[in-house]
């Protein structure tokens, strides 16, 4: 009888440490949508960041998303807008309904509303535009106007402005005075003021640190920065970045091509620029055009087609090199087995050289000025590694197949394509690059070529000439 009692109480601490384990929010978000728990549901959602909110749409399905948007549309935050994926916002935006969409679009900063538009199709963007303010319609359509990835496309043209005749006093009564009112003329985040003369250049920058440091009667002129960093509207965005980084700035003047003030990109924006840019590039590097983790299969299929088509031609090209060594590699059948080794680690090499290449290149850290310097490094990295693992290699084949002469080939070959993958890791994003394409793009398939077609061709020559 003891031990059914301790039976069932063990039973019943196992029970209530399942009922303790946490539920995931889109199951409980699920669960309350099937169970009609329609308050439960909102109360839930109201408590939830904007960014937190945004990661729950995303991980639920495309029927789901729906259900919960329709159930939640007069309380949705339209901040969410700027957090999601491109697909997914696209079938919130549709979920919400067009005005419902086009309301939440115009309480965002002038920034993200443009972000939000730019990647919807022509129609999409036209029917929206109908629905706000003829002010909002403006700034899209002006944003719009300007060249993709672009500082226009990135800057809130929200600023904070103040004549050079005014002194710190009326400066913070204006800022003040401005946020009583409630207009939507004050960014949501500003980290500067902008002094402008006559013609709305802009003269100088005051922090608001140094604003808050100063004596009301000071004249504004006397705290002001007359040194910034002006972004031209047409300026593209890695180079926005690049500023940033190497100015270690907060907040940019943006002009456009009068040397007018037309807005302002700040840190927050210049983080997003840096994620996506690095995203991108690693995607490249894939084969990937884009993110397609939210796409259709069959449009997911499709994008990824051409760079496979490519890289099977590329395949085809490096068996052309064994094929015209098929009769040596049937006398040696050792050579079949021992030739992937010497292709896999030139690969593996040039890899790793061109990573750290496309790196330097997207960071300007790699000039015309020191690519000699690069590249013969990295060909004196591959040497050393070549001899290295030559010597590995030579060794493990001699043991293996009990041929000495058989561990001299792949240590010779080993060096040749280490070397080869050291240079072609270097100067194939390097002349991509002058050429005007995106290294981060092709640099991989061409790097594969050479180092399988090398690998092969080294490993089986030398053999055709020492043991056959």
């Amino acid at each position: 009888m003891a031990d059914e009692e301790e039976k069932l109480e063990n039973q019943t601490d196992a029970d209530a440490e399942v009922l303790e384990e946490p539920v995931g929010p889109e199951i409980f978000v699920i669960d309350a949508m099937d169970a009609d728990e329609t308050e439960k549901l909102r109360e839930f959602v109201t408590e939830l960041h904007y960014a937190d909110f945004a990661d729950l749409l995303e991980r639920l399905s495309p029927d789901d998303r729906t259900r919960l948007i329709h159930a939640t549309r007069d309380i949705f935050d339209p901040e969410v807008l700027s957090e999601l994926d491109d697909t997914v916002r696209e079938n919130v935006l549709e979920a919400l309904g067009t005005r419902h969409a086009a309301d939440a679009i115009s309480e965002l900063d002038s920034d993200d509303a443009l972000m939000v538009f730019e990647e919807l199709d022509e129609d999409r963007q036209k029917e929206l535009l109908e629905h706000v303010s003829d002010e909002d319609r403006t700034f899209i359509e002006e944003g719009l106007s300007y060249p993709e990835d672009s500082a226009g496309r990135l800057m809130q043209r929200e600023v904070v402005t103040v004549p050079s005749h005014w002194n710190v006093g009326q400066c913070i009564d204006f800022i003040r005075r401005k946020a009583d009112s409630g207009e939507d003329e004050l960014p949501s985040i500003f980290y500067d003021i902008f002094v402008i003369d006559a013609r709305r250049h802009p003269v100088g920058a005051v922090s608001l640190s140094a604003l808050l440091r100063s004596r009301r009667q000071i004249p504004v002129a006397e705290v002001m920065e007359e040194e910034m960093h002006e972004i031209a509207v047409e300026t593209d965005q890695e180079d926005v970045a690049f500023l940033f980084r190497q100015r270690d700035l907060v907040s940019a003047p943006v002009i456009d091509t009068d040397g007018r003030l037309v807005g302002a990109i700040t840190i927050d924006d210049v983080v997003d620029v840096i994620h996506e840019e690095h995203e991108e590039d690693i995607m490249r590097m894939g084969g990937v055009i884009e993110d397609d983790l939210y796409h259709a299969s069959i449009s997911t299929a499709r994008a990824r087609f051409s760079w496979l088509v490519v890289n099977l031609l590329t395949a085809v090209l490096a068996s052309m090199v064994i094929g015209l060594f098929d009769a040596t590699i049937e006398q040696v059948v050792a050579l079949a087995v021992l030739m992937p080794i010497v292709a896999s680690m030139g690969g593996n090499a040039g890899t790793q050289t061109l990573t750290v290449t496309v790196r330097a290149l997207a960071t300007k850290e790699l000039t015309g000025a020191n690519a000699y310097r690069v590249i013969s490094k990295e060909v004196i990295v591959g040497c050393f590694n070549g001899v290295a693992f030559a010597v590995l290699a030579g060794v493990v084949a001699w043991l293996w197949f009990q041929s000495s002469t058989l561990g001299v080939v792949i240590a010779a070959a080993m060096i040749i394509n280490m070397v080869v993958a050291g240079l072609a890791g270097t100067t194939i994003p390097i002349m991509l690059d002058r050429a005007g394409a995106d290294p981060a793009i092709a640099s991989s398939v061409f790097l594969t070529t050479v180092t399988d077609v090398v690998g092969f061709f080294a490993f089986l020559g030398l053999a055709a000439l020492v043991l056959i």
